[in-house]
């Protein structure tokens, strides 16, 4: 065993000296001896040189920009991904323009997608007019550009109403467990038995109202129990972790064991999920409004222009072609984003 330190070596008060790299006289037998240690030492009261000589020799020790990496968290770790990422960048600028159509859509179209000149019906494109006319003499581009509100609108609603509903049942299923956690199984599997065009048909058929919010209805009523399902699996993986049954030990209650410690970890593959659903949820709406039973004119809706198109495809191809290309471009970008998305928060890709 290594004898005491040589009193010739440096002392405590010499402020060069590295903890990190001491070593006992060699005409002792002593070999070097590692300092470091997994935590601070007590420095409350002491000299402040122990303090700057601890921050220096923890720097040492992370690594510099490799350890600066490391105490990164998930979040952090995932947008420096997302940043490098062409497929993110790329669904992120179409996702934006969209958006921006949505909320102005006269900042690129200037015409009134509801006035027809029938003298115009299933014309061609012309100057002003790139997308040509529809069958009520209307301006195709100009409709293509208005339907842009409706749809994001439905798909944004509807997927903050079912992540929200979802996320609350099946995080209180997760870790509160029990009858609750058997009650909130077999509710969703009763709404998962339910096919999702024939439960449209049913309960849309009904609704006399042509507006967006019987559809972000319908949709949600049908779409929580899978984000429920997701929740629950991911809250149950989480509560079992130690920073979790420390906090329990510690004496935190339920709700805020739940709300700091479980929620904030727990979150990540609802966000995946959820944004793949939203494209997903888009393409729904233009399903049953060309079904008939979703939206109704005169709301301009994609899944309306292409309802009204698709029986003149042959006379009039460029009335079908451009809003089922909006509609198939909006669908791809936010399931490019949740692809995207997903790859960042995937720990097993790390």
């Amino acid at each position: 065993m290594p004898e005491p330190f040589d009193t010739r070596y440096p002392t405590r008060y010499d402020m060069s000296y590295d903890m990190t790299e001491a070593t006992a006289p060699a005409d002792r037998g002593g070999g070097p001896v590692d300092l470091a240690v997994s935590g601070p030492p007590t420095l409350t009261g002491g000299p402040r040189h122990l303090r700057r000589l601890w921050r220096k020799n923890s720097g040492r020790r992370s690594g510099g920009p490799a350890g600066a990496a490391a105490g990164r968290g998930l979040w952090s770790d995932a947008w420096h991904d997302l940043r490098r990422n062409p497929v993110f960048i790329l669904s992120a600028l179409i996702i934006l323009f969209l958006v921006v159509i949505a909320i102005w859509p006269q900042l690129i179209a200037s015409g009134n997608p509801y006035h027809g000149d029938l003298a115009k019906a299933q014309d061609g494109p012309a100057p002003g007019h790139p997308f040509g006319y529809d069958l009520q003499g209307r301006d195709v581009y100009t409709r293509t550009v208005y339907g842009a509100r409706t749809s994001i609108t439905v798909g944004i609603c509807a997927t903050l109403g079912a992540a929200l509903l979802g996320s609350v049942l099946g995080g209180l299923a997760g870790y509160f467990g029990g009858w609750w956690d058997a009650l909130l199984s077999r509710v969703a599997d009763v709404f998962f038995a339910i096919p999702i065009l024939l439960g449209g048909l049913v309960f849309l058929s009904v609704v006399t109202s042509g507006s967006v919010w019987p559809v972000v209805g319908f949709i949600v009523l049908l779409g929580w129990p899978q984000i429920s399902r997701i929740a629950r699996g991911s809250v149950v993986t989480v509560k079992e972790h130690d920073y979790v049954q420390a906090a329990r030990a510690l004496g935190a209650s339920g709700g805020r064991t739940l709300l700091r410690h479980v929620a904030p970890n727990a979150v990540a593959p609802v966000i995946v999920v959820s944004t793949i659903a939203l494209g997903t949820y888009i393409s729904l709406e233009a399903t049953l409004s060309f079904l008939g039973v979703g939206l109704k004119p005169p709301t301009v809706s994609w899944g309306i222009d292409i309802s009204s198109a698709a029986t003149q495809i042959r006379n009039a191809p460029h009335m079908l072609m451009w809003p089922a290309g909006a509609l198939s471009i909006t669908v791809l970008a936010f399931i490019m984003l949740g692809d995207a998305v997903r790859d960042a928060l995937d720990p097993k890709l790390r």
